[in-house]
């Protein structure tokens, strides 16, 4: 399956019976799925409709969904109204008033356009209904133009990621073949700092060897290697299963730059420690891509 971004853009066109529906979605990063819906308020019951159909085709993300519905002109002569007894009570009184002051009664007929409720278009009879179909197959086309850019984005991410994560085991390698010298060059250290204080035997000095032994424990990083490496591939795992991987991904990548602050405090070593300042760079800048996998 395909790994998707949650950033993308489709628009889709539908027409029928005189109804013509124009959707448009984008959609931008979100940890759960927002929706929000933009649509003339005589539709307005359409919303959980549009949301549902939303949610069958994304799981994250925060998408705008705004919809322009046009009516033919067939349609419209349908749904206009004129009051016409509100529009003679409306002259009777203006022509009234005119004479009363002393105005000209030149009144027209363009003089109803101008007097409230007298000229008005009323909608049809369940005009969500009318228009859900046409709406409907606009906002398929819309969510599938959507879908198919947060493809092709999700398939620049899954390179990126895969990149990412090649590098940073080339830096495990690294810290694993330079941890079992530490031991050693902490043996040697300590070894000159007793030389110079004037003991010679310390090898045999039971002190010593406790030290040792506990600096071992301490800069100890193997289970911390042993995770992590695991970690990287259950992210390729991730990464190829694909879709929805996004929250999995972002816990992992948490866990991941857990384990490599922990190796950084306990290596006591600058060679691992320049490794792990790269490796944690690499971290970072996964962690910000990982927010845009859906």
């Amino acid at each position: 399956m395909k790994l998707h971004s949650m950033t993308g853009h489709g628009r889709g066109q539908a027409s029928r019976a005189g109804i013509r529906a124009e959707v448009e979605v984008s959609s931008v990063n979100r940890r759960q799925l927002d929706c929000s819906v933009s649509l003339p308020p005589t539709l307005s019951t359409l919303v959980p409709r549009i949301e549902e159909e939303v949610r069958k085709r994304l799981s994250r993300g925060r998408v705008g969904v705004t919809v322009n519905v046009q009516w033919s002109a067939a349609v419209r002569r349908q749904r206009l109204r004129v009051d016409e007894d509100l529009a003679e009570a409306c002259v009777k009184a203006l022509r009234k008033t005119a004479r009363r002051v002393g105005l000209r009664d030149d009144f027209d007929a363009s003089l109803l356009l101008q007097m409230p409720e007298v000229v008005r278009f009323e909608p049809p009879v369940r005009e969500g209904e009318l228009a859900w179909p046409v709406i409907r197959e606009a906002l398929a086309r819309a969510l599938g133009g959507l879908v198919r850019m947060r493809a092709s984005e999700g398939a620049a991410l899954r390179r990126d990621l895969e990149a990412r994560l090649k590098k940073m085991e080339a830096r495990l390698a690294s810290i694993r073949r330079r941890a079992p010298a530490v031991l050693e060059q902490y043996r040697l250290k300590l070894a000159d700092r007793l030389r110079l204080a004037g003991f010679e035997r310390e090898a045999a000095d039971e002190r010593v060897l406790r030290e040792l032994a506990l600096f071992a424990d301490r800069a100890d990083i193997a289970e911390e290697l042993t995770r992590l490496e695991s970690h990287i591939a259950q992210a390729r795992g991730l990464l190829r299963a694909g879709e929805s991987a996004g929250r999995s991904l972002d816990f992992l990548a948490q866990e991941m730059f857990r384990e490599a602050t922990t190796i950084g405090s306990k290596a006591n070593d600058a060679g691992i420690a320049r490794d792990v300042v790269d490796l944690k760079a690499e971290l970072e800048r996964l962690r910000e891509q990982v927010q845009n996998i859906e």
